[in-house]
């Protein structure tokens, strides 16, 4: 194929869907694969890579281990997935990345093919051929899922990748005459992300083996890979290159080609997060073929079997693709951190062996819990147990429940206790394959533990500045975490538990300031700091944690009713809950980056606030919700790269969309009551698991309807302004009558 010529990928294309087809007809039954809906074509990995979405651009399959795809010289916060769709350069193509967080890590396993005497340095960007990149064009790249392909232009070799859970499949269509190599780069990585030490050798004439161990954002992570050549090992080198700060690893692996046209020569790459041999045993187990456009159709499957689980039906083409392009990005993680065999690196800095689950790893906590988990309760219930048993196993490891653990590390990064929300919501929702007395006790003394400013809480009963940074953001989120706790201890009749948490969860109240109406900072003698701006943020240095007093005095889903009364009446809050949509104001030259997607200051990029449209509905006012919600769909969110107002945030940012697209999102951190919107498309059957689909119609609904103006549910008039988690698992009909004229 060549990639520059547009009719010769559009004919590639359509024989991969006929051979995708084929490997969904071989991986179920010819009936099951003609019923699903083919739903890749609507989903544009583009979208995000440019402004600040940060989301990863490559192969993969959901929830994979591996994923493979090119990572660009430049350097910068915009390139902490290792690609933006600015950059037209690629130092290699790393096996694993991340998507959409505000910190850089992975890029682990660089295979970068070349043609010709290449310098082992990375060079620089205004003399291509000083190191080992290449500029690339995008007219000669195709990315969709499970695919990635794109033209070298300095070596003029075209790169097509795949890949399955634990493998990344390779093929490189060298030019004739070349002095084919493939460098393996053990030095770069992405972001924060540093060599400690890296090795590879060669086992055979087409087998190279080796790791990686690197300190970034995860303190300790290795990373082990074995490599199978489709071509015999002509000659192979491992050199160390000293630079400034270390020495760096690198394995070259040279082939000698025909020198009449060009050759493509494949490689497959097995990672192991334990060791060399599971690698091999990965290989042996998920691609012991050299199959790569069945390898492409398999993925594909994988990407359309997930993907039919909602069904998402409107005319409008555009909302389809970011619709499903959002559904897409919430599966690439958590993502399985184990070998087929369920070995897995602890937290304890063990290996556990044939572990009874599947064990995950990248949890963006403080971002997933508010909609990517909640949506994942509802389209994925079977990994539920498996996500619940490895917050315990990390628990058991490390002494307490994730907050952002990546790789077999914990990171502590963000505030508050966003694991203890997650476990307990699949608790509340009756999810089993787990031991619920753990469970709380794993919430209970997660929330107990004195670090993070934790101690203040249970001292004061809020963390007062004086003691701790970002004190608010610090109080709120425990609070949410400890509501989540109390919770769940109500329903165990641990009526000592749970009065003792619910207390705690109200910690946000001797923040608020009745005459300022605004949560600010308070020290331990009970005084509120001075001076005051609503507006400022100091990113880290600051009450608030990527917000202002204006974005986190409604953080507070937990308590909704506690809230309003803070202010004396309904009408009082919402004469100042108008004002957050319309006030302007400057945030200074040390505001976060995070805070995005602003409506007056109301700021939807980050996550905070991605309940807060819906607190109108909450209190009564869904008219108002219907009007914000709708807004953001059709203007924060498009089909372009820079389709997204903030950092993707592993899956959350486009989890609000999928949910507020259907209509409905958790405002509360656990039990799984949804609040209705306004939803945007005309009928969707979300597929719940246990052969149950729950239909969500929307009838009379355009751009102009966006008001709910009745509510059916299983043809039975229903007067809630929400709908219970339990509802929508046990299947049926949800109808909306949808309306031009504001109440």
């Amino acid at each position: 194929m060549k990639l520059s010529t547009l009719n010769g990928i559009n004919l590639w294309l359509c024989a991969s869907l006929l051979v995708a087809l084929n490997a969904c007809k071989h991986a179920g039954t010819e009936e099951a694969a003609a019923s699903k809906n083919n739903l890749t074509q609507y989903v544009d990995p583009r979208i995000g890579t440019g402004d600040h979405g940060h989301v990863f651009v490559g192969a993969n399959v959901p929830f994979g281990f591996v994923q493979l795809g090119p990572t660009n010289f430049s350097k910068g916060w915009d390139w902490c997935s290792g690609y933006h769709v600015s950059d037209s350069t690629i130092i290699g193509f790393g096996h694993t990345h991340l998507s959409g967080t505000g910190i850089g890590d992975l890029g682990d396993i660089g295979f970068m093919p070349a043609a010709g005497e290449v310098k082992l340095t990375l060079g620089t960007l205004d003399n291509p051929e000083s190191g080992i990149y290449s500029l690339f064009r995008h007219e000669t790249e195709t990315v969709r899922p499970g695919y990635y392909a794109v033209r070298l232009d300095r070596f003029g070799i075209d790169v097509e990748l795949t890949a399955t859970k634990r493998v990344g499949f390779h093929k490189y269509t060298f030019p004739a005459s070349a002095d084919a190599r493939v460098i393996i780069d053990l030095e770069h990585g992405i972001g924060w992300d540093s060599t400690v030490e890296g090795f590879v050798t060669q086992e055979n004439d087409t087998v190279v083996s080796g790791y990686r161990y690197s300190r970034g954002w995860a303190d300790d992570q290795r990373i082990y890979f074995t490599a199978v050549f489709s071509k015999p090992v002509r000659d192979f080198k491992f050199e160390t290159v000293t630079t400034e700060r270390r020495v760096a690893p690198y394995g070259q692996v040279f082939f000698d080609t025909n020198g009449t046209g060009t050759e493509t020569i494949f490689a497959k790459v097995a990672l192991s997060p334990v060791s060399i041999d599971n690698a091999k045993l990965n290989m042996q187990t998920e691609l012991p073929g050299w199959d790569f456009e069945q390898t492409v159709a398999r993925a594909d499957c994988a990407w359309n079997e997930e993907l039919n689980k909602i069904d998402f039906r409107t005319a409008d083409e555009r909302t389809k693709r970011i619709f499903y392009t959002a559904l897409y990005h919430t599966m690439i993680a958590p993502s399985e951190f184990c070998d087929v065999n369920n070995d897995y690196p602890g937290a304890d800095k063990t290996v556990h062996r044939a572990a009874p689950f599947t064990n995950y790893t990248t949890f963006s906590l403080w971002d997933t819990y508010r909609a990517a988990h909640p949506l994942m309760t509802l389209i994925h219930p079977e990994k539920m147990p498996d996500i619940i048993r490895t917050m315990l196993a990390i628990f058991r490891e490390q002494g307490k429940l994730p907050v952002w653990h990546l790789m077999a590390n914990e990171t502590d990064c963000m505030v508050g206790n966003p694991g203890i929300p997650v476990v307990a919501d699949a608790v509340l929702k009756g999810f089993g394959g787990f031991d619920p007395e753990e469970a709380f006790e794993a919430m209970k003394r997660s929330a107990m533990l004195d670090e993070r400013g934790q101690k203040w809480m249970r001292e004061y009963g809020y963390i007062p500045f004086d003691r701790e940074n970002q004190s608010i953001a610090k109080t709120m989120e425990y609070a949410i975490a400890d509501w989540s706790v109390a919770q769940v201890a109500n329903t165990m009749g641990r009526t000592e538990d749970y009065q003792y948490f619910k207390q705690l969860s109200e910690g946000y109240k001797h923040y608020f300031d009745p005459e300022l109406q605004f949560v600010r900072g308070k020290d331990s003698q009970g005084k509120f700091r001075e001076p005051f701006d609503p507006f400022r943020s100091a990113h880290g240095e600051s009450d608030y944690t990527e917000g202002t007093a204006w974005q986190y005095t409604w953080l507070v889903p937990h308590d909704v009713e506690g809230l309003v009364n803070l202010f004396g009446s309904k009408e009082a809050f919402l004469q100042k809950f108008d004002s957050l949509f319309i006030v302007a104001g400057d945030m200074g030259d040390e505001a976060s980056p995070d805070i995005s997607g602003l409506i007056g200051q109301y700021a939807h990029g980050n996550e905070p606030s991605h309940h807060v449209l819906y607190l109108y509905a909450c209190v009564g006012e869904p008219d108002k919700t219907a009007e914000k919600v709708r807004y953001v769909l059709e203007n924060l969110y498009t089909d372009q790269p820079a389709g997204l107002c903030g950092n993707e945030d592993v899956g959350q940012m486009s989890a609000w969309y999928v949910l507020s697209a259907l209509g409905l999102y958790q405002v509360e951190p656990a039990g799984g009551r949804y609040v209705f919107g306004s939803p945007v498309m005309d009928e969707a059957r979300i597929r719940t698991g246990n052969g149950k689909t729950f239909t969500i119609v929307a009838r009379n609904n355009s751009p102009a309807h966006k008001y709910i103006r009745s509510v059916t549910l299983n043809g039975q008039p229903y007067h809630k302004h929400y709908i219970e988690y339990k509802d929508m698992a046990a299947g049926g009909t949800l109808e909306f009558e949808m309306s031009g004229e504001a109440r």
